[in-house]
């Protein structure tokens, strides 16, 4: 893991979100650019939040840097980048519930066919040896 206090760029901040919108895997990303996936949470909430104003590094602000930031909060505040499109969106959420429905069809046939092999052993008459037939003593005296 990186040491304490190293700082990254915005540029750097921006790509590691960019991937982290586009699908990568986190933890993959994280060990890829040797700092915590929580780190990488962080800055994708605070880009949110903020835009990328959020991502500056921390510290007293460049002389410009000021102005600038008092005209862009009288603005509304800046949508995310890349935003995923609603026909995505809808074909995702329309993917997931097809597979929810599928993982409790699976759950109702696993659970169906542990309750009938249950009953097989149950009713499954037990011989004393091994090859014999399994039956009951003769009403005969």
């Amino acid at each position: 893991m990186p040491k304490e206090g190293r700082q990254h760029s915005r540029e750097f901040k921006l790509v590691a979100i960019g991937r982290m919108q586009a699908g990568e895997n986190v933890s993959a990303l994280a060990r890829e650019l040797g700092i915590r996936r929580k780190l990488l949470y962080e800055w994708r909430d605070r880009f949110r939040r903020h835009g990328e104003e959020g991502l500056r590094l921390p510290g007293r602000p460049k002389r410009g840097m000021v102005a600038l930031r008092e005209r862009s909060a009288r603005k509304d505040p800046p949508a995310p980048a890349a935003p995923v499109a609603e026909d995505e969106l809808a074909a995702a959420k329309r993917r997931i519930a097809e597979l929810e429905r599928k993982i409790g069809q699976q759950e109702l046939d696993l659970d169906f066919f542990q309750l009938a092999l249950r009953r097989v052993g149950a009713k499954r008459p037990t011989s004393g040896a091994s090859g014999g037939t399994a039956s009951t003593k003769s009403s005969k005296p």
